[in-house]
C-alpha cells in the first residue's frame, strides 16, 4: 500500500439497519459538540470523515464539504478537515448527509453504505459515529435519521452518473424516530490518507438573466429515454420505469416555456419574484461546475425545476436541452410554505440555468453555485494575442472544474477518471502546480484490487474508479495507463509507485499476449477498440494499425522502466512491421483484414492514424519527410476549408487534434502550433470559456484533457 493508512481514534462505520445494500437511501447524521467559554477557541478542532458513497457536511446550519476522495475497491480515503474556527461556545451542530447509492456506475463505486466519523479536539475525541447499543453516552454519539426529503425510486442520472435529485420537503425527516445504527464492518475496509487538496468551495453568483416567462402545461406524444432509464437490470443498477415515484425528466418536458422579454440584465444578490407558473434563465457567464444553490420563500406549495445544460439552441436562451448529453439535467423540489435556502448534494455543469416555478409564487435570492474542483493556480500568460488570452483562461477554467479527487473526462456527465484523459490532465497539473499529487493518487487506485470484477485477467478498466457490469473495457486506454507510468516517473522519481505498478503492467502484458500473430501485432482485439472520436473508431479490425503503434510504445516503455530488454526487442520488431505494412506510399493506412484467411491491406486513411505514428515513435520526420511536410503544411484547422488531400478522414479534438499539436510543439513549430491553437480552440473559449470532448457540442464542452493547451503554451515560454 502507498498511501498511509489512517486510524480512527473511537469511530467505527455505521449504517442504518438492514439498509446498508439497498440503492438511493440518504441517511442523516446529526451530532452536538459543546465548547464552554473555557475552551471556545479550539482552534485545533478536526474533523475525520470517509464514507460509502458520498456525504455532504453543515456546520451550524452552513454549508462547509463535500466528500469523499475516492479510491479503489475496498479502500477509503479519509478527511482530516480543521473546523476549529467555525466552533463557537456554547452548542455546536455537526450534520453529516450521506447518500448510499449502491448501483454500479463511473462515478461512486457500488459498495455497501457507511460513515466513519469523529471530532477531535485538543487530542481528545468529543463525538463520534457507533454503533446505536454501544452509545453509553448519547451527547458523544452521532445520531441518524433517514433524510425523507430526498426521493428514493427516481431514475438515473446518466449512464454513468448514480441517481437524479428530487426533493418533496413535505416528507420530513422524522427526527423522533433515529434509525439503528449498526457496525458496517461486514466487507473489509482500508483506510487511508487523502493525499490530495481540498476545495475551497467558492461561491460564484450567476452573472445576468437573460430571459424570463410564462410556463404551461402539455403532455407530449413521447418522452425522453435511453439506456440510463430503459436498461435497468443486473449490469446497469436503479429503479426501472415502472418501479419510478417520479421521472423528473418526463415531469420537465411537460413544460412549455414562452418567454416574454430577453432582459440580459446583471444582477446581484437581490430577491427576485416569480409569480405563479413562471421561469427566469440565468446566465453564469462562463460554463460553471458547482452545487447548485439559492434562497426561496413561499406562501403556498411550490415545485422548483432546476433545468441546465452547458449551451443554448440556435442561440435562443429560451431554448435548453437539459437531455442533450443524455443526462438528466434536472433537479425537481417540491417546497411547502416556507423559507428555504436550497443547494445540490452532487456538482453539475452549466453555463445556462432555468428556474421555474409552478404552482405558485415565490421570491427567489441568491442564485448561485459553489464551485467544486481544483483551485485557482498563479500562473499568467504573457502574450498581446488576445485570442489566446481566452484559450489559456478557457484551459484554466476547464482544469479546474476536471480535476477533483481524481482527473475527470468531463464534469458533468461523468465524472469518470479516464485513462487515456489523464495522460493530458496529468502534464497540466505538474505544469501548474509543480506537484503530481492528483495523478499519484490517480494511477495507485488502479492498484488497490488484486483484479477487476467482470474484466478479463490482466486487463485495467477504462476508467476507474468505477464498476463496469457489463464486462466493457478498451485495451488501448490500459496502454496508456503504463505510458503515463513513465511520465509520472519522470516528473516525481517516484520509483516505490514504478514497483508497485509491475505486477500490473506485466499482467497486461500478458492479456495481450494471446492477441498477437506470428508478427507480434495484435489482432481480433476484443471489446470496445478506441482511437478517436472520428473515421479512425470505426476502422479497428482486423489489424488496427493506430493501436498496434500504441502498443509499440507501450512496450518501450515497460523496457525502460523494468530494464526489460526483451520487451524493447520486441517493440523495434514491432515498428518495422508496422512500418512494412501500414505505410501506402504517402500515408498510413489504419487497418488490414482477413479475407478467405488471407490478410489484405486496405486503403483507409485517417488524419489520427498520421498523428498515432509519430507520436508514438514509429514513425520520424526524417524517415518520412513528405509525409511530414504534408502533415504540417496541408493538415490542421483550415483542412475541412481547404479541402486538401480528402481520401484522408479528419481527425476530432480528442485525441487526434492533441497529438498533432504535442507533434508541432516536440519538433518546433512555435509559430504554427500557436495558430494551431487559435484555430482549434478560440471559437470553444469564446462560446463557453471551457474547452470541448470534440471539435462541435455534440458532446462535453468541459472536458479534462483539453486543458492540456496550458502545457504547451508553457513549453513555449509563455506563462509567468
Amino acid at each position: 500500500m502507498l498511501s498511509k493508512k489512517v486510524e480512527f481514534a473511537k469511530a467505527v462505520p455505521v449504517w442504518a439497519d438492514g439498509l446498508e445494500k439497498e440503492m438511493n437511501i440518504s441517511v442523516l447524521f446529526c451530532g452536538n459538540v459543546h465548547l464552554t467559554a473555557a475552551c471556545e477557541h479550539n482552534s485545533d478542532a478536526v474533523l475525520r470523515v470517509t464514507g460509502s458513497s458520498a456525504y455532504f457536511i453543515r456546520i451550524n446550519g452552513d454549508f462547509f464539504a463535500t466528500g469523499p476522495a475516492r479510491a479503489g475497491h475496498g479502500h477509503y480515503r479519509v478527511d482530516k478537515l480543521p473546523i476549529g474556527e467555525l466552533l463557537k461556545s456554547g452548542d455546536n451542530k455537526i450534520e453529516i448527509l450521506v447518500a448510499g447509492y449502491n448501483s454500479n456506475s463511473f462515478y461512486w463505486l457500488d459498495q455497501p453504505s457507511f460513515l466513519c466519523a469523529e471530532i477531535i479536539a485538543r487530542g481528545t475525541p468529543v463525538l463520534w459515529t457507533a454503533q446505536s447499543d454501544n452509545a453509553a453516552d448519547g451527547s458523544a454519539i452521532f445520531k441518524a435519521y433517514i433524510y425523507n426529503e430526498r426521493t428514493v425510486k427516481v431514475q438515473r442520472y446518466s449512464f454513468q452518473r448514480n441517481f437524479a435529485e428530487v426533493y418533496d420537503f413535505s416528507n420530513k425527516t422524522d427526527f423522533t424516530n433515529p434509525v439503528k445504527l449498526i457496525n458496517a464492518e461486514a466487507e473489509k475496509k482500508v483506510f487511508i490518507e487523502r493525499g490530495i487538496f481540498y476545495p475551497k468551495y467558492e461561491k460564484q453568483h450567476v452573472e445576468s438573466v437573460v430571459c424570463s416567462g410564462k410556463v404551461s402545461f402539455s403532455e407530449k406524444e413521447s418522452y425522453y429515454s435511453d439506456r440510463a432509464i430503459e436498461n435497468i437490470e443486473s449490469k446497469l443498477k436503479g429503479f426501472t420505469a415502472d418501479e419510478l415515484d417520479i421521472c423528473s425528466v418526463w415531469e420537465a418536458e411537460k413544460l412549455d416555456f414562452t418567454a416574454e422579454s430577453y432582459p440580459a440584465s446583471k444582477i446581484g444578490d437581490g430577491e427576485a419574484s416569480y409569480a405563479k407558473d413562471s421561469f427566469a434563465v440565468y446566465d453564469m457567464g462562463r460554463n460553471s461546475c458547482g452545487l447548485i444553490g439559492f434562497n426561496i420563500k413561499c406562501s403556498e406549495t411550490v415545485k422548483v425545476y432546476a433545468l441546465f445544460d452547458e449551451i443554448v439552441i440556435d442561440g435562443d436562451v429560451n431554448k435548453i436541452d437539459f437531455t442533450r448529453l443524455t443526462c438528466s439535467n434536472v433537479v425537481l423540489w417540491t417546497l411547502p410554505a416556507g423559507e428555504y435556502s436550497l443547494l445540490t448534494f452532487e456538482p453539475y455543469v452549466f453555463k445556462y440555468l432555468r428556474l421555474a416555478v409552478i404552482g405558485a409564487p415565490a421570491a427567489i435570492s441568491d442564485v448561485h453555485i459553489r464551485r467544486v474542483g481544483f483551485y485557482m493556480p498563479e500562473k499568467k500568460i504573457k502574450t498581446e494575442n488576445s485570442r489566446l488570452v481566452e484559450v489559456y483562461n478557457a484551459a484554466v477554467e476547464t482544469f479546474r472544474q476536471n480535476t477533483h479527487d481524481v482527473y475527470m473526462d468531463c464534469a458533468s456527465r461523468e465524472r469518470a477518471g479516464w485513462l487515456c484523459d489523464s495522460f493530458f490532465t496529468s502534464r497540466v497539473e505538474y505544469t501548474l502546480t509543480g506537484k503530481s499529487e492528483v495523478e499519484r493518487n490517480f494511477l495507485e487506485n488502479f492498484l488497490m484490487p488484486e483484479k477487476f470484477k467482470c474484466l478479463p485477467d490482466g486487463m485495467l478498466p477504462m476508467c476507474y474508479p468505477a464498476d463496469h457490469y457489463d464486462g466493457v473495457y478498451i485495451p488501448n486506454w490500459a496502454m496508456w495507463y503504463v505510458v503515463e507510468l513513465e511520465e509520472y516517473f519522470e516528473r516525481t522519481s517516484d520509483t516505490e509507485l514504478i514497483a508497485a505498478a509491475k505486477d500490473k503492467v506485466y499482467g497486461l502484458l500478458k492479456y495481450f499476449k494471446r492477441f498477437e500473430n506470428n508478427d507480434g501485432l495484435l489482432e481480433h482485439l476484443e471489446s470496445w477498440i478506441f482511437v478517436e472520436w472520428s473515421k479512425a473508431n470505426e476502422l479497428v479490425q482486423d489489424i488496427n494499425f493506430p493501436t498496434n503503434m500504441l502498443y509499440c510504445k507501450m512496450k518501450r516503455v515497460v523496457g525502460r522502466l523494468y530494464n526489460d530488454s526483451s520487451a524493447a526487442d520486441e517493440a523495434e520488431k514491432l515498428a518495422v512491421k508496422i512500418k512494412e505494412l501500414s505505410f501506402g506510399g504517402r500515408f498510413f493506412r489504419d487497418n488490414a483484414v482477413y479475407s478467405d484467411g488471407k490478410l489484405e491491406l486496405t486503403e483507409n486513411y485517417t488524419e489520427a492514424c498520421q498523428y498515432y505514428a509519430f507520436h508514438t515513435g514509429v514513425a520520424s520526420p526524417d524517415e518520412y519527410p513528405e509525409l511530414w511536410d504534408i502533415l504540417v503544411k496541408d493538415f490542421g484547422p483550415d483542412r475541412k476549408r481547404t479541402g486538401k488531400w480528402p481520401e484522408v478522414y479528419f481527425a476530432n479534438a480528442f485525441i487526434g487534434n492533441y497529438l498533432r499539436l504535442d507533434l508541432l510543439l516536440q519538433y518546433g513549430y512555435k509559430d504554427e502550433i500557436l495558430d494551431n491553437m487559435e484555430g482549434y480552440f478560440y471559437y470553444m473559449a469564446e462560446q463557453t470559456r471551457t474547452l470541448w470532448e470534440n471539435d462541435t457540442t455534440v458532446a462535453s464542452c468541459s472536458h479534462g484533457f483539453a486543458s492540456h493547451v496550458i502545457y504547451w503554451f508553457d513549453k513555449l515560454g509563455m506563462l509567468e
